[in-house]
């Protein structure tokens, strides 16, 4: 890498930060692994439950952390690269190192009840739904 590349830049958005280190001669890796990444997930819906799929390539489950409070999940972890940090890489489009993700489920589920899987590189998480009858009774209250 050429740490003596530089050219004026004064834009100082987050979209610019890491170009703008690389520019400076800091290395892009430094700046990104100081970051955590974000996971890709997927939520849906069944009947019963509300199920988060994420694909995490790379992870060990003793690698995994899972956190369910209320309607708030969140999943960490960290996943390691297979490939020599000193490698002389052509592409580097794949993240490394600490990631997590919190999702704000879209309806009321049984803590207690959940459960998960990781498969494959896969991580599933089922959350049965809290049943909730439609019907609720309105009490009328005369002054």
């Amino acid at each position: 890498m050429n740490n003596n590349f530089s050219l004026p830049l004064q834009d100082n958005s987050e979209d610019f930060s890491i170009l703008a280190d690389f520019m400076k001669g800091s290395s892009v890796e430094s700046s990104v692994l100081n970051t955590e990444g974000q996971l890709a997930i997927d939520v849906v819906q069944t009947k019963d439950e509300v199920v988060v799929v994420a694909p995490m390539a790379g992870c060990r489950a003793e690698n995994l952390e899972l956190h369910l409070q209320n309607d708030v999940l969140t999943i960490r972890g960290e996943r390691q690269s297979p490939l020599n940090n000193e490698a002389d890489f052509f592409y580097r489009e794949c993240y490394w190192g600490k990631f997590s993700r919190t999702i704000v489920l879209p309806v009321e589920v049984k803590v207690e009840m959940a459960r998960a899987e990781f498969k494959n590189g896969v991580l599933t998480v089922a959350l049965p739904k809290t049943k909730v009858d439609g019907n609720i009774p309105i009490v009328i209250v005369e002054e």
